[in-house]
């Protein structure tokens, strides 16, 4: 159902804090004019935590209108269950395409709650699904035994894995076959993922790069791994500021530098500054400076 590079997009705000759906529309066609396969609202990167229900909605409507029938997916992230089912079946009724689902964000659920959790926000908006297992910032596993069993709900069609360990790909793959679509959510582990039968790629740095980002994915489709990896290899300092606590200002960052964006996130997040700004800048000037000439795909 979801394959492809999808990006999960960050939500753009006004001088006085409000959502800039101007400046969201801009940036999202961006994305679709290079190709990528879908838009993933209001997640990490988007802030959606930091966002009321009504807001993220909004920021979902402002996907779907841009994604030209692509799949248009909403986070649901929080702390509480019943707080996920309502906003999943209000994402239901403001026409997503699917979720993708963080288990609780605070408690973290052990494996019996774990798959409770889930299968109640399925249920409550009865959409296809994308499991976000990233157990790095959400302390929360899951495993593809897990996987097992909600693999009788087929509401749940996709993982988003974001362990860290590019075993656990194959690890999906062999115990599951092609039940779920594997997705990596890791930019720094993409190629080594897709490499290993992950069908898509959940990116970061594709905000500010998206026709490297895409061109990465398209070329090991076609089975063209060195031109992939020699793009990949350029891209990689770029894609290490995705796994950071500051992800969200770090990229958003990027995007003023690389798209004419701008940076600004909610509070409690400021701006980067001082030797983390300049790091970053130091990183997309050299980036910038050796970018490289794509192939035709």
């Amino acid at each position: 159902m979801w394959k492809g590079v999808l990006p999960a997009v960050s939500t753009k705000f006004t001088e006085d804090g409000a959502l800039d759906f101007a400046e969201m529309e801009r940036c999202f066609k961006l994305l679709m004019d290079a190709g990528c396969d879908g838009l993933i609202a209001c997640g990490s990167l988007g802030e959606g935590p930091m966002l009321s229900h009504a807001e993220r909605l909004d920021v979902l409507r402002a996907t779907k209108a841009v994604s030209g029938g692509k799949p248009a997916l909403l986070t649901i992230a929080e702390s509480g269950q019943r707080e996920a089912c309502q906003l999943a079946e209000q994402a239901a009724r403001a026409g997503a395409d699917g979720l993708m689902v963080v288990p609780s964000l605070i408690y973290h659920t052990n494996e019996q709650e774990t798959v409770a959790n889930l299968r109640a926000i399925a249920a409550a908006a009865d959409l296809p699904v994308m499991i976000y297992s990233n157990r790095v910032a959400y302390r929360v596993d899951v495993t593809p035994e897990l996987l097992l069993e909600l693999a009788d709900d087929k509401r749940f069609v996709a993982i988003k894995e974001s362990s860290d360990d590019i075993r656990r790909t194959t690890e999906t793959i062999n115990l599951l076959g092609d039940r779920y679509q594997v997705l990596t959510g890791v930019d720094n582990l993409a190629y080594e993922a897709l490499c290993m039968g992950a069908v898509g790629w959940v990116a970061g740095l594709v905000l500010a790069f998206p026709r490297e980002t895409v061109a990465i994915y398209q070329l090991i489709q076609q089975g063209r791994h060195a031109e992939a990896l020699a793009i990949y290899r350029w891209f990689r300092p770029l894609l290490d500021l995705d796994v950071s606590r500051y992800l969200v200002q770090n990229i958003k960052l990027v995007e003023a530098m690389v798209i004419g964006s701008n940076e600004r996130v909610r509070a409690p997040r400021l701006p980067l500054s001082g030797a983390q700004r300049a790091h970053v800048e130091s990183v997309v000037r050299k980036a910038l400076a050796s970018r490289p000439e794509l192939p035709a795909f």
